[in-house]
């Protein structure tokens, strides 16, 4: 899905000609030619990153799309990762925010991590979708960082139980919504106003915004060993 974008026409615009006031707000500061080969690599790299926690976030949506069909074949079910009080599937699947929808949440993963396969194959082959696209996809996946979050807190804060598949697919997609945030920033898909904008492609085109990304999952991290500490094992 190629065609003229707003960048691959700026690029190519006449040396002298008219200057889009618009090209102030959505200049990259690194690289403005969007079809340069540094720009084309730094696309890929993302995309692969993007793959990678896609195709782990897909593996583990579909364990926990099993482990949902046994606990519906028998209540009382156990599964290896009951390890203790606090780690321990088997809560987090009996609580009612694990079928928030009337069905399994990881039926909802299996959907978002396909689609984001799906774009971030796409990516490594040097497809470049519509900025419509890529915004629809981006508040899509944004609704599904919401929504692994909100689990992660209900599991921390209300139902007292922890499950590593759960978690595993909180870190994922904090991973892919970075990766693609940091895609459509870069591109000029995502534009911040005034001066902002030039500001944040120079941020992720320098990969600074890997920092924050790490420090949220060094956070998450933190916050589960402040709080459960030795007990985590803890029969």
């Amino acid at each position: 899905m190629t065609g003229v974008t707003e960048d691959s026409a700026r690029a190519t615009r006449p040396r002298g000609a008219a200057a889009d006031p618009t090209d102030l707000l959505d200049h990259d500061p690194v690289d403005d030619d969007p079809a340069s080969p540094a720009r084309a690599a730094w696309r890929r790299r993302t995309a692969v990153e993007m793959a990678v926690s896609g195709v782990v976030g897909l593996f583990t949506s579909f364990v926990l799309s099993i482990e949902a069909w046994r606990l519906a074949a028998d209540p009382t079910a156990t599964f290896s990762c009951d390890l203790s009080s606090v780690i321990s599937c088997s809560t987090v699947a009996r609580s009612w925010q694990a079928d928030l929808l009337g069905f399994p949440n990881a039926f909802l993963g299996i959907a978002f991590e396909s689609v984001v396969i799906a774009i971030s194959v796409a990516g490594i082959a040097g497809v470049r979708f519509p900025r419509w696209y890529m915004l629809g996809t981006q508040a899509l996946y944004t609704v599904a960082l919401v929504f692994a979050w909100w689990l992660f807190l209900q599991s921390y804060f209300v139902i007292k139980a922890l499950c590593p598949w759960c978690l595993l697919i909180t870190v994922t997609t904090t991973l892919v919504w970075a990766g693609l945030t940091r895609w459509n920033v870069r591109d000029g898909h995502l534009r911040l106003p005034g001066a902002a904008g030039p500001w944040a492609r120079r941020f992720v085109a320098s990969g600074a915004d890997w920092y924050v990304t790490v420090a949220v999952l060094v956070l998450l991290v933190a916050a589960i060993l402040l709080r459960y500490g030795p007990t985590l094992l803890a029969a």
